[in-house]
Parts: C-alpha cells; structure tokens; sequence
C-alpha cells in the first residue's frame, strides 16, 4: 500500500517502512506524528484520488530525530566595486519512518 501526502508545502509518495526528511515538525525522537493531507491512497489496481484530499486517510509515522541539511553558500558580486557579500543557509528537517497507512 502506498500513498501521496502533503507536508511542508511539498508531496512525497511513502510506502509502509519508507524512512523519509521532511521540512521541521515539531517532537522529539520517539514522538508518533499524523499526516492527515492524504492526496492519494493506492493498492495494486484499487487507487483512491482525493478531492483535494482522501476523505478519512490519515499516514502515521514515527519521528526518528531532528537535524540540519548540508549548507548551501549563497555569494553577491559586483565586478570592479570592491562589493563582495557571503552568507550561508542549513535548511531544518525532521527524519520520519512511516509506520501505517489508513485510507479511511
């Protein structure tokens, strides 16, 4: 069983086990976390496509911890005017295993 949630202003496809970063949520390692934006539920032929979302799907999923991404470096440049501005940017996710897929 597999299915399409939103979380973060972004869609993920996760299946049952799949281990997954997602922008900030808030918890601690340990914690159950419930996406209730289920946009699509699937099984084989048998596919339930909300709309918007799945009337009663909910995707749970256990909060394994919290963490930074790699840094991006961000450079401003303007030739021949001794300006030069460097700053950089960890963007915050949380690391999720899902644990269970409810199509309602």
């Amino acid at each position: 069983m597999y299915a399409v949630i939103k979380t973060g202003g972004k869609q993920y496809k996760v299946s049952e086990g799949d281990v997954l970063r997602v922008e900030k949520l808030a918890g601690e390692a340990g914690a159950s976390v419930e996406f209730d934006q289920v946009l699509m539920v699937g099984e084989g032929d048998d596919v339930k496509v909300g709309a918007p979302t799945v009337e009663g799907g909910k995707v749970t999923a256990e909060v394994l911890g919290q963490g930074r991404a790699r840094k991006i470096e961000i450079q401003k440049f303007k030739r021949r005017k001794q300006y030069r501005r460097f700053a950089g940017h960890r963007q915050q996710f949380t690391e999720v295993k899902i644990t269970g897929i409810s199509a309602g």
